[in-house]
């Protein structure tokens, strides 16, 4: 079980260095989606003895929120808002890649300082965990469009997830149900905000509004 929990969380890690290495919004909204699944997974991995009521319950609110539903309201605005790629980042696709490199180095040094509560847990949790959210904020931060931050703001999210599947194991099933309804009300509100950027001003780069004026 642990080996296909590391294949998984191999594959997490290749979506993050997708995400920032894409400049087709598309391709980055579907590595988010096929991140959202292959987290919603991860709580059945754990082991037999961890497979309960909640786990599952849990288990399918993520992929049916994070892998379908979230990706699919994305879809929608991006093509309302008629765009499809990132084309001036605010750091380059190459660098971009590089600095992923280096924050993955920093995630595993990092993972390998702080101990599992879990034995049973795959070591790779940690890393991934604190990967991801290092990845989400750096795509907030360098890119332009408001469409590919809301991605970025997932991606961090999604970082908490899975800190959480290693630490927070005894929270009751509504607190995470609660932590799922949060992010789907800001990546609500960030959709209807991006159509209405992009219906009155015609682009959605977000460092191009601080140039109103009242």
């Amino acid at each position: 079980m642990k080996l296909f929990t590391d294949a998984v969380i191999a594959i997490l890690i290749l979506t993050n260095l997708r995400l920032i290495a894409s400049s087709r919004i598309s391709a980055c909204i579907y590595a988010v989606a096929c991140q959202g699944v292959l987290l919603g997974m991860l709580p059945l991995l754990v082991g037999p003895h961890y497979l309960t009521v909640r786990a599952c319950a849990l288990s399918g609110a993520t992929v049916i929120l994070k892998g379908f539903f979230f990706p699919w309201l994305l879809l929608r605005a991006l093509r309302s808002a008629n765009v499809r790629r990132e084309m001036e980042p605010l750091v380059g696709y190459t660098l971009s890649l590089m600095i992923g490199a280096v924050l993955l180095a920093a995630a595993m040094w990092f993972g390998r300082q702080l101990p599992l509560p879990v034995p049973d847990h795959s070591p790779m949790v940690l890393p991934l965990a604190m990967f991801t959210i290092m990845v989400g904020l750096f795509v907030i931060v360098s890119r332009r469009k408001a469409l590919t931050q809301v991605l970025g703001y997932l991606v961090m999210e999604n970082g908490i997830y899975a800190f959480g599947l290693a630490f927070a194991l005894s929270e009751p099933l509504l607190v995470e149900l609660g932590i799922l309804l949060d992010a789907f009300m800001a990546v609500f509100v960030m959709g209807i905000t991006i159509f209405h950027i992009s219906r009155e001003f015609d682009h959605m780069d977000t460092d191009r509004l601080s140039a109103l004026r009242d």
